[in-house]
């Protein structure tokens, strides 16, 4: 198990494959492991960089709530590469880790030769539509501390799958990481100036729309409905959707 060590936080990352660098973060309560077959399939060709967020996984949970937060988490991205020493990467992840993804962009848009947008939200351009998600937020931040890692119960498959150490660092990422404070991520889709693929099940309701919004905006972006498949559509559809990215990369890489 590999470890970074960013100012005391034990960041737990794994590395496969050899050549063009495919940095993956995962959703909201899931870990790296949610990302286990698609690393089979593209470290033949990649070097593929999954890593659990702080408060995740093997990761470590800070017991000071402020260290949870969209800043750190892109900053941990960054340290990330930089301990690889790598110097470009294609960044993409699912959920959380795609929004997380496209604020990394927003932060360091000369460390990304690609996005990978996975059933993800861009975030809210008006305040009461983000009002109501940071409330949902909050509210599993509660169910979190009060019931533990029982709080998992129910959802979608990639949680489900995924070993936790600590409810409360969970809490404390619903808290700080979960939420949105403004809507600057949804501000720079326009000025995205590197190819993105953005990938949706087409039973994630939720995500749909925003998977459509994304694809507008992004200049360059190819959208992707993969059916039968929900919010976690790597696991709903595992061949369809490793088909999917596979087939990206390789005409990315004929550019």
């Amino acid at each position: 198990m590999a470890i970074l060590n960013r100012a005391g936080v034990k960041i737990h990352y794994e590395v496969r494959g050899v050549g063009q660098a495919v940095l993956l973060s995962h959703g909201f309560s899931a870990t790296s492991g949610m990302w286990r077959q698609v690393v089979e399939v593209l470290s033949g060709e990649y070097q593929v960089i999954t890593w659990d967020m702080r408060g995740h996984g093997q990761s470590d949970s800070p017991k000071d709530p402020a260290t949870y937060s969209e800043a750190n988490t892109v900053a941990d991205m960054l340290a990330l590469l930089e301990h690889l020493e790598i110097e470009h990467a294609i960044v993409g992840g699912l959920s959380l880790g795609g929004y997380m993804s496209l604020a990394f962009y927003r932060d360091h848009p000369e460390r990304v030769q690609s996005l990978l947008i996975i059933d993800t939200g861009p975030g809210f351009k008006k305040s009461a539509a983000r009002e109501a998600w940071n409330r949902t937020a909050l509210d599993r931040a509660d169910q979190l501390e009060a019931r533990g890692l029982a709080a998992l119960e129910g959802r979608s498959p990639e949680v489900l799958a995924a070993q936790h150490r600590s409810a409360q660092g969970l809490a404390y990422a619903a808290r700080g990481m979960l939420t949105q404070r403004d809507d600057s991520v949804m501000q720079v889709l326009p000025s995205i100036r590197v190819p993105a693929l953005v990938v949706v099940g087409a039973d994630d309701a939720p995500f749909v729309p925003a998977s459509n919004y994304m694809a507008s905006k992004i200049p360059e972006a190819q959208l992707v409905v993969i059916e039968d498949a929900g919010h976690a559509v790597n696991l709903d559809q595992p061949e369809r959707f490793n088909e999917v990215v596979l087939n990206y990369l390789t005409q990315l890489n004929r550019r």
